[in-house]
């Protein structure tokens, strides 16, 4: 039997079985970044009930029952109370010196803090397109979005890189799977998000009194709760990293492989290669599938198939004949 070369064709199906293989392996990297999903939902489950309980403290339950009242009574000339899912939180430290230690100053630390899933990693709040916080999400729904048939791993494949069409295509794409349109404005009860990131946001809104954009006004904390808030963000970029991390070992390897496939000749040595790296194929099974894996059926089986799945008409001579057939056959056996 002749020897199979390879061709363009036949290297891709080898190149995705690797692959695929290659993502699903229980490595350091993929192990680390699994963690550290557990991490950011265990993160969002303690620091949400102090959030709102701190939020609470500036914008009283009682006080905001009442100005629905007056909303509801007056209208939209007392409405000034939404939920909203972003915050900014401050503390005083009033023991703190000037340059030549000798006068006390009072000086306030503050930042934003957005429980959103597109949310600013580092308290800005015009993140609208930061690569940083569409990461964080690709990441945190990576599983969903590729059953979707999207990229969650582009923004992670193209850093350091400049923006070009093909990154912009696959996160538009990403950004629409997660049901993300932008914010029409900071108040989270306006937004035009729908799907997963919806019900992801509408987990952590709270009732703030207000009327700026994100309700800006600074919602005074303790240091120590501060602290606790830059814990649970720091926690959201440790997710993006891990994911980078893991991304970026997984693209080392496949750069080898490709470079490997482009250099054998025969089918048997892409065989002898993948063997190697503990994934069993076989030459039949590469000839009989297409580039993407799935298998290409032989002509005749693949016509019986398809005139099965036929809802042909029949007359009722031809349903007798039919039945007839089938009788004679069942009599034989």
């Amino acid at each position: 039997m002749s020897r199979v070369r390879l061709n363009n064709e036949y290297r891709q199906k080898f190149f995705n079985r690797i692959k695929s293989t290659f993502e699903d392996e229980d490595t350091q990297e993929r192990e680390a970044f699994l963690q550290s999903r557990e991490d950011v939902n265990e993160a969002y489950e303690k620091v949400f009930p102090l959030m709102k309980e701190v939020v609470q403290r500036s914008n009283p339950p009682e006080d905001v029952k009442i100005l629905r009242t007056f909303k509801k009574k007056y209208g939209s000339v007392c409405d000034v109370v939404a939920k909203d899912k972003c915050f900014y939180f401050a503390y005083t430290d009033k023991n703190k010196k000037d340059v030549d230690e000798d006068v006390v100053e009072d000086q306030e630390t503050k930042s934003h803090f957005d429980l959103g899933l597109y949310g600013s990693l580092n308290g800005n709040d015009s993140y609208h397109n930061s690569d940083d916080n569409k990461a964080f999400a690709y990441a945190y729904f990576r599983e969903e979005l590729k059953a979707k048939g999207c990229n969650p791993d582009i923004v992670a494949q193209m850093k350091d890189k400049d923006d070009n069409p093909h990154k912009t295509k696959h996160m538009d794409l990403n950004d629409k799977a997660l049901g993300y349109s932008g914010y029409s404005s900071y108040n989270s009860d306006s937004d035009n998000n729908n799907g997963m990131t919806k019900n992801f946001d509408s987990q952590w809104n709270v009732d703030i009194v207000g009327t700026s954009h994100c309700r800006q006004r600074a919602v005074a904390c303790s240091q120590k709760e501060y602290e606790i808030f830059m814990g649970w963000r720091s926690q959201k970029g440790m997710l993006v990293a891990k994911h980078q991390t893991w991304i970026s070992s997984l693209n080392a390897q496949y750069q080898k492989v490709k470079e490997g496939l482009k250099a054998y000749r025969y089918m048997e040595e892409a065989i002898k290669f993948c063997q190697e790296l503990g994934i069993q194929v076989d030459e039949a099974e590469m000839v009989r599938s297409n580039s993407t894996g799935l298998m290409i059926y032989e002509p005749t089986n693949l016509a019986s198939l398809i005139k099965g799945m036929k809802n042909k008409t029949q007359t009722r001579e031809q349903k007798i004949v039919e039945r007839l057939k089938y009788d004679q056959q069942q009599s034989v056996n």
